[in-house]
């Protein structure tokens, strides 16, 4: 053998070699096709015996049969690289018979052609980790892409190797502008809590990571809330290598749903407006804490009131208060007004803040956005502002952080209106509006919870008087019209700190702070001299006054209970004094109420069990002498109480409301004894009855009247109803047609008291009465007073124009007598005659009469009879009864 020769098979020997242990399969192949030459790998990558690769061609080995015709060539017969500059590549998929694959890249080369008939290498490298590293890789950065939380991955040092779309969609910053970046610098702003940042980077530290919620800002120095959680990645040394972020956006899913939580769990707690209101501007400012919030109330009447605002001046927050919406009115009574958003990004200079700059500039802030509060029906009950500390509007955040407040407190503030609501009917009197008898008790205890040491507390109990002939004679409405003056009188005198109530009906009541018994006794003669003027009603002039007592803390006594009763008591002294004026509780008047009570509760169990009586006094006819008429006037003798006065039971009649079943009692009682009158043949024109006004409302009166005339076989002109001037000021229908019922019945309608009311003549002229009594009251100084004269004058020419009888009452002497006979009055009724009488006394007493009258009348015949024939003249009898003969 040639060295040549020996040379050059030692270098084939050498390259086989080497071939075979390459880490990819080379075949060589000829311009056939086919393989020339094998490696060994080549046998373990395709699977097949070496000497079975040796002569195959490559659709036989598995390979694209296609694969060498498929290379680009070019004029010359080149192959043409591929457009990275390398050889040609293909990548398939080989399919064993065991059902396994492997991903393979093919290479095609060619060689010089001295090297024929072998003309091309054929490099095949397993790529199945590679491509499925690559797939996995694409398919982890798909996911991440996908993923609504922000994926971030630094190294150690915090420099940005890695962000996903996430991270670009919420912060802004796109890959290449987010690769190598410092997060710190790239993320952290002005609000960021730089604790939880170093709480964050202990996580190189920690084998389990951290997490936090954090706030930072994107791209364009919004506000951002996020939950973050950090993640140490190691290798196999336990060193840190990357750092694994994962930002999850939670302004709304988390930190709006948590102030909202906040806020329904206040509203669910029942807590006050003003605490809800302070602890959604704490949370606000915890969430955006480069603003100062506010929070106020619009009222009905378009006034601002201030609910919450912590961070504001006390002194500022307190001179909004109660101050109109306006166009003009900074931002939040503007933004009230319009109904609309309203920013002022200069507080200094904006016009509308001139008036109120002063308060917030001076607290640091510069810039007011506020936006208003609507109700469901739209109205604008409150308003929603943000103050920041620069010259500035709201971001993104801020503008979310609103948009749920609006709601939260729109909630807040109509829950609030809804409980005042509540409270204004639970706890205030519909027609005034003052706080009613549920309230009042509270409010003393505030008053008394207020008294410093050594001062005093008045509670003053007022009740109207003559309310119920207001309410019974001119109607409910007026008697409305009437309270509501009455309280708006009272309101007028108090002064600030105290308090004002009413416990129903004409009952009101005052509580008078830090007042001793002088400075509760000028308050009382204020408040006295304030109600004499009276209250026009329509066209009417109506009287206003009160009886007021008085009950002082801690003096009379220290429970809220004791001090209104004690009041109460007071009140009721005064009545008695005359009424229109006040007096202050003693323990004589605690026995007095209680004398009171005693009366009301004996009274209804005289009523109920028909234990009253009534006694009768006659009238007689003013120019002959003979019976005028009966007045039934009732009585009452209770066992342990003994005689009860009229004048003290009927006025306590009239206030526990038994009046009207007095009046129906005597009704039928006197013409129950009438018939028996007339059964036993004595001769009474008719019967007077006392009725309340309240009797004239009942429509049914009439009715029940000819039922029990019907009953006792009367003719209807024997009975004589006796109403007040109070019925004749009634101008409601239903009164007069009860009025024109009666007369048309034929019963007689007869008006007592006349002249101590306020009757109107020209109405007196067309209301069917046939019958006025003039007060007991004209007789005391009838004899001596030429004033009262000429009332009583006037009083018997009005019924002598009207063509009806008038009857004086309370004739005592006969002096009275005679003037009253002198100014022809029709009748009169007095001690002079006769007391009120039991009905068996009043039958002895009519039977003597008329026995004694007959008796002077046949005096006066036989007197003469004796003129006539010159006999002795008989001396005439000068007693009362005599003189009322004629």
């Amino acid at each position: 053998m040639l060295a040549s020769e020996f040379q050059t098979a030692a270098s084939a020997q050498l390259l086989s070699a080497a071939l075979d242990r390459a880490s990819e399969a080379i075949l060589f192949l000829g311009m056939d096709g086919r393989v020339h030459h094998a490696n060994r790998f080549a046998s373990i990558l395709l699977r097949r015996e070496p000497a079975a690769l040796v002569g195959a061609d490559l659709a036989s080995l598995g390979l694209p049969a296609d694969l060498v015709p498929a290379m680009p060539r070019d004029e010359a017969g080149e192959q043409v690289a591929d457009a990275a500059g390398g050889p040609p590549c293909r990548d398939l998929t080989m399919r064993h018979d065991d059902g396994s694959r492997t991903r393979l890249r093919l290479t095609l080369r060619d060689l010089p052609s001295d090297h024929a008939p072998v003309r091309m290498l054929l490099l095949i490298r397993d790529v199945t980790a590679e491509i499925e590293m690559r797939d996995r890789n694409a398919l982890l950065t798909s996911v991440a892409d996908h993923s609504n939380r922000a994926v971030i991955v630094t190294d150690p040092e915090l420099n940005i190797l890695y962000t996903n779309a996430a991270f670009t969609g919420l912060f802004g910053y796109p890959p290449e502008a987010a690769l190598g970046q410092q997060v710190e610098k790239l993320l952290v702003g002005p609000c960021t809590d730089l604790g939880t940042v170093e709480r964050l980077k202990q996580c190189l530290e920690d084998e389990h990571g951290l997490d936090d919620d954090l706030l930072i800002y994107d791209k364009d120095g919004d506000e951002i809330w996020t939950a973050a959680y950090v993640k140490a990645h190691r290798n196999g040394q336990g060193k840190v290598k990357y750092l694994f972020g994962l930002l999850t956006d939670i302004r709304e899913t988390k930190q709006l749903r948590s102030l909202q939580q906040l806020i329904m769990s206040a509203l669910a707690s029942d807590l006050s407006i003003t605490t809800i209101a302070d602890q959604m501007c704490r949370r606000v400012e915890e969430l955006a804490p480069d603003v100062v919030c506010s929070i106020l109330h619009v009222d009905s009447g378009g006034l601002l009131h201030p609910l919450g605002g912590p961070s504001l001046p006390p002194a500022y927050s307190a001179g909004l208060d109660g101050v109109a919406i306006g166009p003009d009115i900074g931002s939040c009574g503007t933004a009230a007004h319009l109904g609309e958003p309203v920013l002022a990004q200069d507080i200094e200079n904006d016009p509308r803040w001139q008036p109120y700059k002063a308060g917030p500039l001076g607290a640091g802030l510069r810039a007011c956005w506020s936006t208003p509060i609507r109700g469901k029906d739209g109205r604008v009950i409150g308003t929603f502002a943000f103050y920041f500390r620069e010259c500035r509007g709201p971001s993104h955040w801020h503008e979310q952080i609103v948009a749920s407040c609006v709601q939260l407190g729109a909630l807040a503030i109509e829950r609030q209106e809804v409980r005042s609501t509540i409270s204004q009917v639970a706890y205030h009197d519909m027609l005034t509006g003052l706080p009613n008898r549920a309230r009042i008790p509270s409010l003393i205890d505030e008053a008394i919870k207020a008294c410093p040491q050594g001062s005093h507390v008045a509670v003053a109990f007022l009740d109207a008087d003559n309310f119920k002939d207001v309410n019974d004679t001119l109607g409910h409405a007026a008697g409305d019209e009437f309270l509501v003056g009455f309280a708006n009188r009272l309101r007028a005198q108090i002064r600030p700190g105290d308090m004002l109530g009413r416990l129903g009906g004409d009952e009101f009541v005052i509580v008078l702070q830090n007042r001793d018994a002088l400075e509760a006794s000028l308050a009382a003669a204020r408040i006295t001299a304030a109600l004499a003027m009276p209250l026009t009603i329509g066209k009417r002039q109506v009287p206003m006054s009160a009886s007021m007592g008085l009950s002082l803390y801690p003096d009379n006594a220290k429970d809220i209970e004791t001090l209104i009763k004690q009041a109460d008591a007071a009140m009721y002294k005064a009545k008695r004094a005359g009424r229109a004026t006040y007096r202050f509780f003693s323990a004589d008047i605690d026995k007095l109420a209680e004398e009171r009570l005693m009366h009301s509760t004996a009274l209804r169990q005289a009523i109920a069990s028909e234990a009253l009586t009534l006694h009768y006094q006659p009238q007689i006819c003013t120019k002959n002498g003979a019976i005028h008429g009966v007045e039934a006037l009732a009585r009452w003798h209770d066992p342990v109480l003994g005689d009860v006065s009229p004048a003290k039971f009927i006025p306590l009649a009239e206030e526990c409301g038994l009046i009207e079943q007095i009046g129906v009692w005597s009704i039928k009682l006197a013409c129950k004894q009438m018939a028996a009158w007339r059964r036993a043949g004595l001769d009474i024109p008719c019967i007077s009855v006392n009725l309340s006004p309240i009797n004239f409302q009942n429509i049914n009166l009439a009715a029940m009247v000819a039922q029990i005339l019907a009953a006792n076989d009367l003719p209807a002109k024997m009975l004589m109803l006796e109403i007040t001037e109070g019925v004749i000021l009634n101008e409601r229908a239903a009164v007069i047609a009860t009025m024109n019922e009666l007369r048309n019945m034929g019963v007689g309608l007869s008006l007592d008291d006349f002249g101590t009311g306020y009757s109107s003549l020209s109405r007196l002229a067309h209301l069917p009465i046939n019958e006025l009594k003039i007060d007991r009251s004209f007789m005391r100084d009838f004899a001596n007073d030429s004033g009262t004269r000429a009332i009583v004058t006037a009083v018997v020419r009005v019924g002598q124009s009207l063509d009806v009888a008038v009857v004086a009452e309370g004739v005592e002497t006969e002096a009275q007598r005679k003037l009253l006979a002198e100014l022809g009055c029709d009748a009169m009724q007095g001690f002079l005659f006769a007391r009120p009488m039991a009905a068996s006394a009043f039958s002895r007493w009519l039977l003597d009469y008329s026995a004694h009258r007959a008796s002077l009348m046949l005096r006066q015949v036989g007197r003469k009879l004796a003129q006539s024939s010159g006999a002795a003249a008989v001396e005439p009898d000068t007693g009362p009864i005599a003189a009322a003969a004629g």
